[in-house]
């Protein structure tokens, strides 16, 4: 750990972040992959994920100190969540802020092809076939997203300026939401399945959401009703979904997460009838890496001038709690 002089922050992926040269003399940058992430651990006193699909953390972790920051450029951080780091005294924070609006829109915009029938008019253009159809109305369709956080917030409040009647389920049930009226807890998601036409998973991954979306879930959804998984791969079981697309129970499904990320070339999900697959991008905008990357600097400049961080995660509950939902915008600074 550095005692004089400033800081070092390491940065764990393969690829710089952009505009990290703003940090000057501020700091004195190691870049590494996984490979010489252990060592490099050893003198860290902030470490940066820019890699944050990495698993290389739990190994590498120091059996004595390590950092006293660990930021992610993600939403998600359960790959952080591991009991070393846990009973560290590093903060961790993540990049809120960045993600939400992105997924939201890809969201509706599933939404919309789906009940539009896109991909089958591109089909049918491809092989030079005219045939008239008739699609659906979203405007009055029920939706149920899951995941009270601000992908899920942004996510429900999009679908509802679509025009469909959306429900929020959290871990815990509100019944003062200034935006939602009502959230739901994670106790009411069985009575509101049989009613959605669509449902979106956009939870984090805890020990309580993984699997959620097993064969029971999908067995009290109405037939015909679409699923679209934004959160986390390991809160589908991916069998049981292939299984409801198979059998006709669900009218359609998008997933844009996966256990296993890449996609294996013979994971049956790809041939699916009725699956959307998509290589984990819908937060992925022109630009994106800039304001990750601006979402740590603000924190750094915060974190050298001893004020509170933004988006500090609860080690334990494994997310940003509500209590902090409310991100500041991008500082200027460094």
């Amino acid at each position: 750990m550095s005692e004089t002089g400033p800081p070092v922050v390491v940065v764990l992926g393969d690829d710089r972040p952009p505009l990290l040269e703003r940090l000057g003399q501020a700091a004195r940058l190691r870049q590494v992959t996984q490979k010489g992430l252990r060592e490099a651990l050893a003198e860290a006193d902030v470490l940066l994920v820019w890699d944050f699909l990495t698993d290389a953390l739990p190994e590498a972790w120091p059996a004595h100190g390590g950092p006293r920051w660990v930021h992610t450029a993600s939403a998600g951080v359960d790959r952080l969540i591991f009991p070393a780091l846990i009973d560290s005294d590093a903060v961790i924070t993540n990049s809120r802020g960045v993600f939400e609006r992105p997924i939201a829109e890809y969201v509706a915009g599933l939404v919309l092809a789906m009940a539009k029938d896109l991909p089958g008019t591109y089909d049918l253009q491809r092989s030079r076939v005219w045939r008239h159809r008739e699609t659906e109305r979203v405007a009055g369709t029920r939706a149920v997203v899951v995941g009270g956080g601000p992908i899920g917030r942004a996510t429900a409040q999009l679908l509802s300026a679509l025009g469909l009647r959306t429900a929020l389920v959290a871990r815990t049930a509100r019944a003062a939401d200034p935006d939602f009226g009502r959230v739901h807890g994670f106790a009411e998601l069985p009575r509101l399945l049989p009613e959605a036409d669509w449902v979106v998973s956009a939870a984090p991954l805890t020990d309580e959401t993984a699997d959620m979306f097993d064969a029971a879930t999908f067995g009290r959804m109405k037939r015909g009703a679409r699923f679209i998984n934004v959160g986390r791969g390991p809160l589908v079981v991916e069998d049981d979904l292939v299984a409801a697309l198979r059998e006709g129970r669900l009218g359609g499904a998008a997933l844009d997460v996966f256990r296993e990320e890449p996609l294996p070339e013979d994971s049956p999900l790809w041939q699916t009838p009725g699956l959307l697959v998509s290589p984990h991008m819908s937060a992925d905008t022109h630009g994106w890496l800039e304001d990750l990357a601006e979402v740590f600097l603000s924190n750094f400049e915060r974190w050298v001038t001893g004020r509170p961080l933004h988006n500090i995660v609860d080690k334990k509950l494994g997310y940003v709690p509500v209590a902090a939902a409310d991100t500041p915008k991008i500082e200027e600074g460094i």
